[in-house]
């Protein structure tokens, strides 16, 4: 084992207050009182076990933390198999190293190893797995030395090789092994996000190590799984603008398309497109629910909804326009999804949000009838999301400006939008149809394609005069289609 750094000594700069560390208490329950009771259990056997990584880091933070990884030092694998099993049955899991899964405990133990890079991507890397080396050998593959401390659960003491502490405190994120750190381009995206989590900076050398990585090799779900993470982070801008300092951005070319797209600075002042999206994707992480489906869709669709304005951007009498760019964006954003193979079902969605982000400032400006929201709540529910989610993404592409009115956090047409919407009863869904094939069917209409016709003519109907009587509809519906009432 290594020194025990005491603190973040000498961080006169601090921009954080940590929370004092310290041992794990005994009776402690989940994932923390699983991680007492592993390392119990290993110390019998002669081992030592050692918390690392993000449980360590958001701990002294004092935010909430998640399920603790743990090194297991002085035991190799086979023996440390054999002490873990009054805990329950163990499972191997991983093929490039060894990592162990005990029945019943919600958390992952594994040995302390080198990794040397071997070949692109994720899997390109030869593992050494050693139980003897020191900690501050095995800390060294971690990315940055705020990720490279380990707590022991039972005495408390810190393990701190690379001054991770004093980062941490100071806010600024360092490579622990600048030699090393290239070798994942991951985690430039990883850097990213940190940034925009918990407003770290990074260190002048690290900024250029990231400037230097190729994300090309990373796997487009690698790459999804990351940008997701900068999105829900409590700033997402202050990401967004770490990857276009260090030329990250070009790996997401629609959004790097955005910077120096110029816009009217009577609608944006703010400047081009790309800083209103980091505006828009700021408001978004304020207004996004605990849904996380729905925090996915609205954080994704803040990001594309202006994709279309590179391509539809003109001036003209020296205005700034671009129409259409709503509907032009809706392919790209599918693009861009689609290319990192997000799930179907959310790519529908954030085309839909991104292709109608103007229609709750537009609706109510243009005194949109009810039948146009009812029929726009039918095209939103096509595509798995509802006018409440659009609202809200219209609501961040408002706000997401240096307006007068986005500044004071108003955006009225978007209250009156709502109001309207709850009126039509069409604000969170569609309505139900009214006329179902057995209401079709009790008309004497032979079963076929004449069904399907008459009960998409209905639901026109009904949406366009909110009529809910099926058999008002059906009157109205069944003499104006050919052969609907022939046996």
């Amino acid at each position: 084992m290594t020194r025990r750094d005491e603190s973040a000594e000498g961080s006169a700069a601090a921009r954080f207050r940590l929370a004092p560390v310290g041992p794990i208490p005994e009776g402690a329950v989940g994932p923390a009182g699983d991680a007492r009771r592993v390392a119990v259990t290993v110390r019998q056997a002669g081992g030592r076990v050692l918390v690392v990584g993000g449980f360590v880091r958001d701990g002294m933070l004092g935010c909430s933390t998640g399920e603790p990884d743990l090194e297991v030092f002085g035991l190799p694998v086979r023996k440390l198999e054999r002490a873990l099993q009054p805990l329950g049955k163990v499972r191997r899991i991983g093929r490039a190293f060894p990592v162990l899964r005990v029945g019943g405990l919600a958390l992952e133990v594994a040995l302390p190893r080198r990794e040397s890079k071997t070949g692109p991507g994720h899997l390109g890397f030869e593992v050494v797995v050693d139980p003897g080396m020191s900690f501050e050998e095995a800390a060294r593959r971690r990315d940055l030395t705020l990720n490279a401390m380990g707590l022991d659960p039972l005495t408390g003491e810190l393990f701190d090789p690379y001054r991770g502490a004093r980062d941490l405190a100071r806010g600024v994120m360092r490579a622990t092994d600048p030699g090393k750190f290239p070798e994942d381009p991951l985690r430039g995206l990883r850097v990213a996000a940190f940034a925009s989590r918990f407003g770290f900076t990074a260190d002048e050398e690290l900024h250029g190590l990231c400037a230097g990585l190729d994300l090309s090799e990373l796997s487009p779900e690698r790459i999804l799984d990351e940008l997701e993470k900068l999105l829900h982070g409590g700033e997402p801008s202050r990401g967004l603008r770490f990857l276009a300092a260090t030329r990250l951005l070009r790996f997401l070319p629609e959004v790097d398309a955005l910077r120096g797209v110029p816009q009217d600075p009577e609608w944006h002042p703010e400047g081009d497109v790309f800083e209103h999206t980091l505006l828009a994707v700021d408001r978004a992480a304020e207004l996004a629910s605990g849904d996380q489906e729905a925090r996915r869709a609205l954080l994704l669709g803040a990001l594309c909804h202006d994709f279309g304005k590179p391509a539809t951007t003109r001036e003209r009498r020296g205005r700034i326009t671009a129409y259409a760019h709503d509907a032009a964006g809706a392919p790209l954003a599918r693009r861009f999804l689609e290319a990192l193979r997000a799930p179907r079902a959310l790519v529908d969605e954030v085309e839909a949000l991104t292709r109608r982000h103007l229609a709750p400032a537009f609706y109510p400006r243009q005194g949109a009838k009810r039948a146009a929201y009812r029929r726009l709540a039918r095209e939103m529910a096509a595509a798995g999301t509802t006018l409440e989610a659009l609202l809200r993404v219209a609501t961040a592409d408002q706000l997401g400006r240096t307006t007068e009115n986005a500044l004071a956090g108003r955006f009225p047409e978007g209250e009156v939008f709502r109001e309207r919407a709850e009126a039509a009863g069409v604000f969170r869904g569609p309505p139900e149809d009214a006329v179902s094939g057995r209401h079709v069917l009790a008309r004497h209409v032979a079963p076929g394609k004449a069904v399907g016709r008459i009960l998409d003519r209905s639901r026109e109907v009904q949406d366009a005069s909110g009529e809910t009587d099926p058999e008002k509809i059906l009157d109205r519906v069944i003499p104006a289609t050919p052969g609907g009432n022939e046996r």
